[in-house]
């Protein structure tokens, strides 16, 4: 003050022709007193104060006021002040947590209205902005109560929280934290280690323990500029004086436009011109107060450190003030801050480290909301942000990755050729098309032989050739569905088999004729039975057929359909029958044409002699019903591309059995055993019996 008033005094601009003045009262430190003190000098009385009791301790009042509540004009209507209020102390508390990223801090606060309204907005601010969460929250007495302050070192010790907040006095906190010192150097007998030269000659300790306590304190509020404080103060009260004595009769901002004067000056009329002080320090600094009457604050961010002889060094590295634009500059100098770390880090106070991506955040019941536990993002879901609250649900076509940290299109799963399924499948029924083509062969090449011309040739070519579309007409079961195949597969694989299965019932019936012919009475019965007979019976049961399949693809045509039922981390391509009537009418007149072929087969299956077609019939009738009972609950139950695998199966299954029933003992005589193929051989006429 004494500094800040000589240097005004000297100054030519500011004040001319006026020097300033000053009268000092002790306060002793009590707000009693201080009081007092002011009335007295504002007053102009001279008293003498009887003081019972000595001046020692902090000041409850004066330049340290930083409580928020006195920024309500209402109650304070001339309070001004250079000091930062509590709320913006808050502010540069959350400002450092954020820049250190500390989401777990112990918080202590002096046990005063000062105190008590810092921690409110301490917490109040913790709450708003979410940065983190007080692990405890203890009173410091007011005056040295060792055992309090003994517990609350004890509460220090026990908690997982590396940093500790204090909005208190110096002298408190020197008290526990020298407590909190003690307390490492004994349990791991460890000794400090010296600070930089440049902050101490020699000597200087450091714990190097494993210690889980910081003893440096970045921003130490009982530090807070307060000579620097002083001097704006002063400097705000010459400037109002200055302004109001620039004041011109008759345009002055009083009652009849009066000035104030030196001699007349009343306490509101300095006050109005204190109100709309602006100006700017040597420093820099611009000074002004608020609506609150507050003025710009500001606060230096200090290292603070024990030195080698017990006393403390405070280390200048940032600075945290409001701008005139009411912007909020935070500059920290991490370089040159001293740990009291072995690893000379800044700690890392949290109660549960940070969730990953591909987590989400579970409280704990009855914890604070900074405590919780990391719980993996199911199937499906994701989370592709730290300490994500929920997981995502993944898009219809796609699956969380194996990290759950984002999602990929889902894999496609269908019966394809590049599968050893598909590949085994494939050549199944290309080697089954071969076959048949070589037994047309075989037949067409020996078609006037007895063997090729007792079996019906034209039925027989006709039978071959349903059987090469039927192994054939699997391939459209193979492959990604689309839209054309999906449409044919069941038309092309109905229409085929009841092709092959009608050229079977009229052979069955055409041998069932022969022999009703061969009794008496029975000769007038073949002419039912001719080749154009034959030509028509088989073209109209597989125009039944067509039509089944022709209502089933304009009423209700299948297509392919991504299903996502039977997986959930693929999609299975597969074609929906669209009517699952059209379906079953289909595989049912398929059965309906072939129990009658097996049933007609069956009764004639004991024809005399050599003559055994119908006894080939109803074995190939027999394979065939076989495999396709089989068919029906494997396929019901068989989920995605292996219902396709079934249906398949059953195909080849059954084509490739009728082949070989009805074909291969007749091949095995043309090639094999010429010498059998011969009417007499075949009729069994002229055969020795012994």
């Amino acid at each position: 003050m004494a500094f800040a008033i000589s240097e005004i005094n000297r100054d030519p601009s500011l004040l001319p022709n006026v020097t300033l003045g000053y009268r000092c009262y002790d306060t002793c430190l009590t707000a009693g007193v201080a009081v007092s003190a002011a009335l007295s000098l504002i007053s102009g009385r001279e008293e003498q104060f009887t003081l019972d009791q000595s001046c020692d301790g902090s000041p409850p009042i004066s330049y340290y006021a930083g409580c928020s509540c006195l920024s309500d004009r209402t109650q304070f209507p001339s309070f001004f002040r250079t000091m930062p209020s509590f709320v913006f102390q808050v502010r540069a508390m959350l400002q450092t947590m954020r820049w250190f990223k500390w989401s777990w801090v112990g918080l202590l606060f002096s046990d005063d209205d000062a105190g008590r309204d810092a921690a409110r907005l301490f917490q109040s601010g913790l709450d708003q902005s979410g940065l983190g969460c007080v692990a405890y929250s203890e009173a410091l007495p007011f005056h040295n109560d060792l055992d309090k302050l003994q517990r609350i070192v004890s509460v220090m010790k026990t908690s997982t929280a590396l940093v500790v907040i204090a909005f208190t006095y110096a002298n408190y906190m020197f008290n526990v934290l020298d407590e909190v010192r003690q307390f490492w150097e004994h349990t791991f007998r460890c000794k400090f280690s010296p600070l930089p030269p440049e902050w101490v000659d020699a000597g200087g300790r450091v714990c190097t323990g494993q210690e889980d306590l910081a003893e440096t304190d970045l921003l130490n509020v009982s530090e807070l500029r307060p000579d620097y404080n002083v001097y704006k103060a002063v400097y705000a009260l010459a400037h109002a004086l200055h302004d109001m004595l620039q004041c011109v009769p008759g345009r002055g901002p009083f009652p009849g436009h009066s000035c104030a004067t030196l001699q007349t000056i009343k306490p509101w009329q300095l006050l109005y011109y204190l109100e709309k002080v602006n100006f700017t320090t040597s420093d820099g600094d611009r000074v002004y107060f608020d609506e609150n009457g507050d003025a710009l604050p500001i606060f230096d961010i200090l290292n603070w450190a024990w030195l080698p002889d017990g006393s403390t060094k405070f280390h200048n590295v940032g600075v945290v003030k409001m701008t005139a634009s009411g912007d909020e500059e935070f500059t920290l100098d991490e370089d040159r801050i001293f740990w009291d770390f072995q690893s000379a880090k800044p700690p890392r106070s949290v109660c549960s480290e940070s969730c990953s991506p591909g987590t989400r955040v579970a409280r704990r019941k009855g914890e604070p909301v900074c405590c919780y536990d990391c719980i993996a993002c199911s199937e499906g879901e994701f989370s592709n942000e730290t300490d994500s609250t929920d997981c995502t649900v993944c898009p219809e076509d796609f699956w969380s990755s194996p990290q759950r940290d984002h999602c990929v299109p889902k894999s496609i799963e269908f019966l394809s050729y590049h599968e050893s399924l598909g590949i085994s499948l494939t050549t199944i029924s290309l080697l089954g098309t071969f076959v048949c083509a070589i037994v047309l062969g075989i037949f067409v090449y020996h078609k006037e032989t007895p063997m090729v011309r007792a079996n019906n040739s034209e039925l027989s070519f006709q039978l071959l050739l349903s059987l090469k579309l039927c192994f054939l007409c699997s391939l459209l079961f193979i492959g990604q569905p689309r839209l054309w195949t999906c449409q044919l597969r069941h038309a092309v694989f109905g229409i085929s088999f009841v092709l092959c299965v009608s050229c079977i019932l009229v052979k069955t019936m055409v041998v069932l004729a022969v022999f009703k012919a061969s009794k008496p009475g029975g000769a007038d019965i073949m002419k039912w039975f001719g080749a154009i007979q034959q030509r028509g019976t088989v073209l109209i049961l597989t125009s039944i057929q067509a039509i089944i399949c022709i209502v089933w693809l304009v009423s209700a045509s299948p297509t392919p359909h991504k299903n996502t039922q039977y997986y959930s981390e693929k999609i299975v391509y597969e074609c929906n029958v669209g009517s699952t009537v059209g379906f079953v009418v289909l595989l049912g007149y398929i059965g309906l044409l072939a129990l009658l072929s097996f049933l007609l087969a069956f009764m004639v299956r004991n024809l005399p002699d050599n003559f055994n077609e119908a006894k080939l019939i109803t074995f190939s009738m027999l394979i065939f019903c076989a495999v396709w009972i089989a068919f029906i609950p494997a396929y019901i139950s068989s989920p995605g591309k292996y219902a396709d695998v079934v249906e398949v199966f059953a195909i080849l299954a059954s084509s490739l059995g009728i082949l070989l029933a009805l074909f291969g003992p007749k091949c095995y005589i043309i090639i094999l055993k010429p010498e059998k193929n011969t009417k007499k051989s075949i009729m069994g006429r002229g055969a020795t019996k012994t």
